[in-house]
């Protein structure tokens, strides 16, 4: 056997010049369901058997989008890659182009990148692909905006099927979450088959709540949480034990506050389906996504209230900028009649002072005890001008005015992607012309002028679900702006007789940032959002 002739565990012996090696694909849950992998094979077989070809190697991908999913992400891709590198094969055989996946800005680059090391690249149905020409190029470019068009398409007639029975007040589908199971729901779709509708698992549902509160109240991060749950010999539907990954899935999961959410939209409540309140789920999404910030950005919650500390996530070195991290330390003392106790306390150490990681002409270490009595003062101060505080106007008409500036932000960049997409039209109906040499472009610049507006598309699209958060989470506020309120207000009854971890996320929440400098100099800054309450 020559080293052209090779043995594989898909199909045997290869006794030709030409190895072909096949990649299948199928995206949809209804294609895996009806396995549409054997009419790919058939066709690629029945193919390479017509031109002479053996099949070396068949590669198989089922429920991956080639829409959704980078190349850089499909292990087939990658294993075809690192192949194609080593020589191990000539052709490259797929039943469709689009097999490679739908992408319009990656794809056709994931096409020639194979032709260019010295792979053909063929379909069952469309023929080889070269690239000899700048007809080539641009004709494999217009391939994929097109598959990706269609793909966009039907996600678009998905999405919006699902939204409408989100608006509905209908599930879905996916996999039940904890705290509902599932029971027949009296409905059929189109196709016939009963539609199913959940219902609340009591004893599951306490366990939701249980997550919930640790979370916004005393300040529970997830591993901490799964722990905690798992202490109480719970397991997930599946049997399992809770993970970090289960107990955030949880958290993320807006069902809990009994509305469905899809693409943007919201069913109204669905009472007999709703186990937390409104604005304790907001708050939680506060404190998760507060915690997933770059460490560069400001960041006032504490990654956890473990510890015996108050203070944490938001103390600062006035000199230096840097974190102030709780450490315990023991400290032999000599009682008066010659005997030695060890006294066990809590110092804020800077780190950048401490260990040098930076310049600080601060001190390195701060007794806890003195900077938590100013803290403690300092809130106690402000907890007292909430009790005699009243709702001002000014406050809502704030928010209210933020709300109307990010919808601006919103709708501006979705008129930007309409321009811009409309022009991308424009430019690739021009192809056509150009091909028959009746259009004013030349070829080369209609290429650029294509990439120019597709990249500036790219990131008008990157911008757009940004803009949507931020513009739902103000629209949230705005409407929960009484039970922050009426919360704010709890924590004056509540602060002094509160746990530890308790008063930890009161301060967090409270206050945005603490300084500490030489001589204990402490600078409190409050959270604008809890000043204006009490007029600060």
């Amino acid at each position: 056997m020559n080293e052209r002739s090779k043995m594989d565990w898909t199909t045997g012996n290869c006794n030709i010049m030409k190895r072909v090696y096949c990649l299948y694909r199928v995206s949809t849950k209804g294609q895996v369901d009806h396995d549409d992998i054997p009419m790919q094979r058939t066709a690629c077989r029945a193919f390479a058997e017509k031109n002479g070809w053996t099949i070396c190697k068949e590669f198989l991908e089922k429920g991956v989008s080639g829409y959704k999913v980078s190349a850089n992400e499909r292990d087939a891709i990658q294993d075809l890659k690192i192949a194609a590198e080593k020589k191990e094969f000539d052709i490259l055989l797929v039943f469709m182009f689009d097999r490679l996946g739908r992408i319009p800005n990656e794809t056709p680059f994931v096409l020639e990148w194979f032709v260019k090391t010295g792979v053909e690249v063929w379909s069952a149905k469309e023929g080889q692909q070269t690239f000899e020409t700048d007809v080539d190029y641009l004709m494999n470019y217009i391939r994929f905006w097109q598959a990706g068009g269609e793909s966009r398409k039907t996600s678009m007639r998905v999405q919006t099927r699902m939204r409408q029975m989100v608006e509905a007040g209908q599930f879905t589908g996916g996999v039940c979450p904890f705290g509902y199971r599932f029971i027949k729901s009296g409905e059929c779709n189109k196709k016939g088959k009963e539609l199913v509708a959940l219902e609340i698992v009591p004893e599951e549902a306490a366990i939701v709540q249980f997550i919930f509160h640790k979370t916004v109240a005393e300040g529970y991060g997830t591993w901490r949480l799964s722990d905690a749950v798992n202490a109480l010999g719970v397991t997930t539907h599946r049997g399992a034990k809770f993970q970090s990954n289960t107990i955030n899935r949880i958290l993320r999961n807006r069902i809990f506050t009994g509305r469905f959410a899809r693409g943007g939209k919201m069913s109204q409540v669905i009472d007999e389906l709703k186990i937390i309140e409104d604005s304790e789920y907001e708050e939680a999404q506060r404190i998760i996504d507060s915690r997933q910030k770059d460490r560069n950005v400001r960041m006032n919650i504490a990654y956890t209230t473990r510890g015996a500390s108050l203070l944490s996530g938001n103390i600062f070195c006035a000199h230096c900028g840097g974190r102030l991290y709780a450490v315990t330390y023991s400290d032999p003392v000599t009682l008066a009649d010659g005997t030695t106790k060890k006294y066990k306390g809590i110092k804020y150490l800077c780190a950048n002072r401490a260990r040098k990681r930076a310049h600080c002409d601060g001190q390195s270490q701060y007794a806890s005890n003195k900077i938590d009595a100013v803290v403690l003062e300092a809130v106690h101060t402000v907890l007292q001008k909430m009790q005699g505080s009243v709702k001002d106007e000014s406050l809502k008409q704030s928010y209210e005015k933020t709300l109307k500036s990010k919808k601006a932000i919103y709708a501006e960049l979705l008129r930007e992607q309409g321009k811009e997409q409309v022009k991308l039209n424009r430019l690739l109906a021009e192809v056509g012309n150009v091909l028959i040499e009746e259009s004013s472009f030349s070829l080369e610049t209609l290429n650029k002028a294509i990439e120019l507006t597709k990249d500036k598309l790219a990131e008008i699209e990157e911008k757009i679900p940004k803009a949507l958060k931020e513009m739902n989470e103000q629209k949230s506020i705005l409407e929960h702006l009484d039970t922050y309120y009426d919360q704010f207000k709890g924590w004056v009854e509540s602060f002094d007789a509160a746990t530890n971890e308790e008063k930890k996320m009161i301060i967090c929440k409270l206050i945005s940032r603490i300084e500490v400098g030489r001589g204990y100099k402490v600078n409190i800054v409050f959270n604008m959002d809890y000043g204006q309450f009490v007029g600060e």
